[in-house]
């Protein structure tokens, strides 16, 4: 994306020394549920940083060629975006933004970039959602919809031409 987002928005690629801020945004998604743990924060900290290496590992392993993007909000980093362009589809790997950060429009304006990306490409755009990601009423609304059952994951697509 590199380029300009809305009024304050702005994606970078992603460079070596993100990795800590990156940790930090994969950390704040998962704390709901590491709070149902019991675990204390040493065992919950080693967890994260192992599923946090080991999905980083995936991600470069299963989406070479994808752009990975840090999410800038008025320059400051916010986020992070991965897009993985194929021939027959616009597969979003992953977006997630810090706490402070959400329900403030920007992952709306974000996936609407990638919905106008879509609409003037002819390809559909997919996600892998959990099913029980407060965002999947987001994906709803912008017209994606459930195409796979994958367990935890719903694979959701919107075709171009999708009503929202």
């Amino acid at each position: 994306m590199s380029e300009r987002i809305g009024s304050s928005i702005t994606s970078r690629p992603i460079h070596a020394g993100d990795e800590e801020f990156l940790y930090r945004v994969y950390a704040s998604t998962r704390q709901e549920e590491l709070a149902q743990t019991g675990w204390d924060e040493t065992q919950k900290s080693a967890f994260l940083r192992m599923q946090f290496d080991a999905q980083s590992d995936y991600y470069e392993e299963h989406y070479r060629g994808a752009e990975f993007s840090l999410v800038l909000s008025d320059g400051h980093p916010a986020g992070r975006l991965y897009v993985a362009r194929w021939q027959e589809e616009i597969r979003i790997v992953d977006v997630a933004l810090l706490p402070e950060h959400r329900s403030r429009g920007i992952g709306t304006y974000l996936l609407n970039v990638l919905i106008s990306e879509s609409e003037e490409s002819g390809k559909p755009l997919s996600i892998h959602v959990e099913r029980f990601n407060p965002a999947l009423r987001l994906y709803e609304r912008l017209g994606f919809r459930a195409v796979a059952d994958k367990g935890v994951y719903l694979l959701l697509e919107r075709l171009p031409g999708a009503t929202r």
